[in-house]
């Protein structure tokens, strides 16, 4: 297997317009710390900044560098919540834990926002809110159900019916949906650089290149190894997520089998003019409607209209979506006429087994307690911007001893996948289900 800093990723509008990041070492020789974090994206770095604002001594690994995964390539949307997640089935699945969880992902995105204006992170955040239109008639039954649910804990969520939608999309394609004040948008890499930024300000130790090739636990302390060296440390956080069996299929397998990591293109277009632009989601708010086929569009800082598709035969470099997801957007706004597009990118999305097998069932992180003061996560389903800086904090907080009974994490026993290499092999393919189901009214 090829090791996927090897691989040549197509480049990116976020690489093209982010700050550069620090400037980090591989680790070389033997180190101790309190904590060892392996992963530099939006949860490692988050532990990170929450361990150092406790005085912990903390090392974080990084197998590329910060935000060469998941972190510096999604689409930089800032949703609370998560696909298909109804706070109601989160208790019933995890009784008080999903309780905290849901309060937890309820304040996520503002969670975010505060953190980015608390270090001054120059990550283009606009706090403008999200919207979740619905694409059917019969699916503003989710709508009322999600306001409802969201409503009854605390959310900002308001209802919106079929005109509000078209006043506040600049489209009449959609039937109502409901929107969060809280959510919005970031330029994700900039984010995840400026938390590694903020991180080494505040006395973590960041070693990039060092992917760590095992773990394990002997005499009260965790030893991590990478190709230059081993860190010793009491405690250690995973997050790794879609990415954690791509460079080294043997750290943890058991956690890598329960994620299937899923290829996601996104599209940047070309500068759009600011008379057209006005007209489209003119308060910029962030847009993922019903669709399971991933419908989706948000503003960056320079008017370019960022979306995103899949494909069961992406081509080489995406080439092949270019012109479905522009005559997408040309359908669910007119008034772009023919667009063209700067940027197209990729990166993986971890989807859980059961999200991506069953399209009906709600994406449930994996949350797991991995032995004597050691914690980690999989499963993000695509929604893990915001979640990701608050589980940090959460993760953080576990490897100190506080009570778990008082945390926002549903522990649950790993659970391996059993024919995994063959489900992700045959995952794109339920792109034509999922489009099945979109056209089924509910």
């Amino acid at each position: 297997m090829t090791a996927p800093s090897s691989v040549t990723w197509p480049p990116s509008l976020w690489a093209a317009t982010a700050p550069p990041g620090p400037a980090v070492a591989a680790l070389q020789g033997e180190i101790q710390a309190d904590v060892v974090v392996i992963g530099g994206g939006f949860t490692g770095l988050s532990t990170a900044i929450h361990l150092r604002e406790a005085g912990v001594d903390v090392v974080v690994l990084e197998a590329a560098e910060p935000g060469w995964g998941a972190s510096g390539r999604n689409n930089g949307q800032v949703i609370p919540t998560l696909a298909g997640h109804d706070p109601s089935a989160m208790v019933k699945r995890h009784g008080a834990a999903g309780e905290r969880f849901n309060a937890v992902l309820r304040d996520s995105a503002q969670y975010l926002f505060d953190t980015v204006a608390k270090y001054g992170i120059a990550a283009e955040a606009e706090q403008a809110g999200w919207i979740q239109p619905v694409h059917s008639p019969g699916r503003f039954k989710l709508a009322e159900k999600r306001v409802r649910e969201w409503s009854a804990i605390g959310a900002p969520v308001e209802l919106l019916d079929r005109a509000q939608t078209a006043r506040m999309l600049g489209s009449d394609a959609w039937f109502g949906g409901f929107w969060n004040r809280t959510g919005g948008h970031i330029n994700p890499l900039a984010l995840t650089r400026g938390l590694a930024e903020t991180a080494l300000k505040l006395g973590a130790t960041l070693y990039a290149r060092s992917p760590a090739s095992a773990m394990s636990y002997a005499n009260g302390r965790w030893s991590v190894t990478t190709p230059g060296g081993k860190v010793t440390a009491r405690a250690l956080v995973l997050a790794t997520n879609a990415y954690t069996g791509e460079f080294e299929p043997g750290l943890a397998p058991e956690i890598a089998s329960e994620v299937i990591p899923v290829l996601s293109w996104q599209m940047a277009t070309q500068p759009i003019s600011d008379n057209i632009a006005k007209t489209i989601i003119p308060d910029r708010q962030v847009m993922s409607d019903t669709h399971r086929e991933l419908y989706f569009a948000r503003w960056d800082a320079r008017n370019r209209l960022v979306t995103g598709g899949a494909a069961v035969f992406p081509g080489e470099g995406g080439a092949n979506l270019r012109s479905a997801v522009a005559e997408r957007l040309k359908r669910l706004w007119p008034q772009l006429g023919d667009v063209s597009f700067d940027y197209v990118w990729s990166g993986y999305v971890g989807m859980t087994p059961d999200n991506l097998l069953q399209p009906q069932v709600p994406g449930y992180p994996r949350i797991h307690k991995l032995g004597p003061d050691a914690y980690g996560w999989v499963g993000c389903n695509g929604r893990a911007v915001a979640l990701s800086i608050s589980l940090g904090r959460e993760l953080a907080k576990a490897t100190q001893g506080v009570a778990l009974e008082t945390l926002g994490l549903p522990l649950s026993e790993p659970k391996s996948q059993p024919l995994r290499g063959i489900v992700r092999r045959i995952a794109p393919f339920a792109l034509p289900l999922y489009r099945r189901l979109d056209a089924a009214e509910i």
